[in-house]
């Protein structure tokens, strides 16, 4: 979760949300990534789906069944529906998502039957996670309203 805190660092440096994700195959690293909505003004790129498209390319499979997945921010319904038809074995992640998480949050995505069932454990450095986000919006609300003045 630490690798994944890093990636968050680094999309809240380009201006995005601070959401990292970093997924793990054997032992080692082989995809990490950031938001980047924001910085490329599309609203696919959430940290989840740039991790699990370089996971891919780099093990050269669509499937990603004995990997997995670690996560700031609790999965949005659209990076759930990815890690379940990527077949991702297990997903950790950080903060909840109470406005939009489809694991725990909102709804229960890997809870329901599909093709695939996705473990998942959340929590991990919530605190940590957690206040990235709050940190990064606080400090945006604040530009704004200098701004506005």
């Amino acid at each position: 979760m630490r690798a994944a805190l890093r990636q968050a660092k680094i999309a809240g440096d380009l201006g995005d949300a601070p959401i990292g994700c970093v997924i793990v195959h054997d032992g080692s690293i082989v995809a990490r990534a950031g938001n980047r909505r924001e910085f490329r003004q599309d609203a696919t790129r959430h940290a989840e789906i740039l991790a699990i498209r370089a996971a891919c390319r780099k093990l050269k499979s669509w499937r990603l069944e004995d990997c997995d997945l670690y996560v700031t921010l609790e999965p949005c319904y659209m990076c759930a529906g990815a890690i379940i038809q990527a077949r991702v074995r297990a997903v950790y992640f950080g903060a909840a998502d109470p406005k939009g998480g489809a694991v725990v949050s909102r709804n229960h995505l890997f809870d329901l039957e599909h093709n695939h069932r996705v473990l998942y454990t959340g929590g991990i450095l919530k605190e940590e996670c957690s206040s990235i986000l709050s940190d990064f919006f606080r400090e945006l609300r604040k530009s704004k309203k200098e701004l506005a003045e």
